[in-house]
């Protein structure tokens, strides 16, 4: 059968792709492979559910709850929370499966589901397949008693705030923050994990209505951020997305700052304090040059991985790395978290800031970024772009006439027909004079 699962869980367009019943099949999939291994301590295995605000979560976590259920499974309901904070949960209270109803930063019209096995980690690509197979496996229903319980946890919220608290080591006082939640999952737990913390904090997007969630705010969309910041006068401003798994940033004279700095702000305060493991931080491919460079600079190294959380997240668990993240604000702290986590990722920058007594334009401004061009060229034979010599020799032309000062990545999308021309260069006139000119070859070359 095709594969269900993405990079990501299963995601698509609500009561469309994802409907009520894919939900409760996988769910019923999912609980009777956790049987079928008996990978679990008590008379029957435990699952944690929560969900971000969307609509659609309503009526997709009454069907995971009712699969998992009927398959066995004690299920505890944690309600709206954070995906960071389910995995969390999924640890704190030793549940044998955690599950994720969220579409993390897509429009409000999707909807998604992702699984966490034992202590909140991201499922492996081989028990991925085997919850698929067991979709179009006969089974036996347990019967009476031996169906799951099913109850709701009454303080999620409040013990995921609690452990954020706990991994910063002084007070926020005398920094005005505004931060941005997207109407989203953690349109309680970030403001109060931030008031607790000790900051003054200036909340927008904190009044879901099921329908706007990452619409217009949040990490996709900084402009309210920014105008909030200025018009308050904040130290800084925070954008979340809609599961709070990222975090991006403005400083107090609106610039952004994206997840590149934020990294690099975050492995120069974990290396002086010994906790980051080898001196090295954990990025993708598309992180920019500047980021490397800065890193460098600091005698930092990076692991570069293919992009995608769970490519750095993969890279991590096998090294030992501490620390990793994407661009996008996608950010790993990996001894307080088993994902990323946008709130947590705040709290640390903000200590760095007391720490320091610099603001965030100060502290990230040891990354220069240089101008990056992406242009996606679609219509063409993506699985032959690794291999076409024209194609290969236009790539080395141009790297070679960048030298050091600049970078060039051609990447095949995941998803659809069209490969993806990345170009760094000391100019944004140069680089997308370079991406123009090979988005030209990719073209001529690949095309169907």
């Amino acid at each position: 059968m095709p594969r269900i699962f993405g990079t990501d869980g299963v995601r698509g367009l609500a009561n469309g792709h994802l409907t009520a019943e894919l939900a409760l099949d996988l769910s019923v999939a999912a609980a009777r492979v956790l049987v079928d291994r008996g990978e679990y301590a008590g008379p029957r295995p435990i699952a944690v559910v929560g969900r971000d605000t969307r609509i659609s979560g309503q009526f997709l976590e009454h069907a995971v709850v009712a699969g998992l259920a009927s398959a066995g499974v004690d299920v505890v309901r944690l309600r709206v929370l954070p995906t960071p904070g389910v995995a969390y949960m999924t640890h704190a209270l030793g549940a044998d499966l955690g599950v994720v109803i969220s579409a993390s930063h897509n429009p409000m019209p999707d909807n998604g589901i992702k699984f966490l096995s034992r202590g909140g980690l991201k499922l492996d690509d081989a028990v991925e397949r085997d919850i698929e197979a067991h979709l179009e496996m006969a089974w036996e229903r347990p019967l009476g008693g031996e169906v799951g319980r099913v109850s709701p946890y009454a303080t999620p919220v409040e013990e995921y705030v609690d452990h954020l608290l706990s991994t910063i080591h002084r007070p926020l006082t005398g920094l005005k923050v505004v931060l941005d939640c997207a109407h989203g999952a953690a349109h309680e737990a970030g403001p109060r994990a931030l008031r607790q913390a000790g900051a003054e904090v200036i909340a927008i997007g904190v009044e879901p209505d099921g329908l706007n969630i990452n619409d217009g705010c949040g990490s996709t969309h900084l402009g309210p951020l920014r105008e909030a910041v200025l018009e308050h006068g904040a130290d800084v401003g925070f954008a979340l997305d809609g599961d709070a798994d990222r975090c991006l940033a403005v400083d107090h004279e609106g610039n952004t700052v994206d997840g590149d700095q934020i990294l690099a702000v975050l492995a120069i305060a974990m290396a002086e304090s010994g906790q980051l493991v080898k001196d090295t931080v954990v990025a993708t491919v598309m992180s920019n040059l500047g980021f490397v460079q800065a890193m460098k600079a600091a005698g930092l190294g990076v692991r570069q991985t293919k992009v995608g959380d769970r490519y750095v997240l993969e890279a991590m668990r096998v090294s030992g790395y501490t620390l990793g993240g994407e661009q996008s604000g996608h950010v790993i702290m990996s001894e307080h978290a088993t994902t990323g986590d946008g709130i947590l990722t705040a709290l640390h920058v903000l200590d760095r800031m007391v720490a320091t007594g610099q603001s965030l334009a100060s502290l990230a401004g040891v990354v220069t970024r240089l101008p990056q061009v992406l242009v996606n060229v679609p219509g063409v034979d993506k699985t032959r772009a690794d291999d076409d010599p024209v194609l290969a020799a236009a790539v080395a032309e141009e790297e070679y006439a960048l030298g050091d000062t600049g970078r060039v990545l051609l990447r095949p999308s995941g998803t659809e027909s069209l490969v993806r021309v990345m170009v760094e260069a000391p100019t944004q006139e140069l680089a997308q004079d370079v991406a123009d000119r090979l988005a030209g070859v990719v073209h001529a070359q690949l095309a169907l």
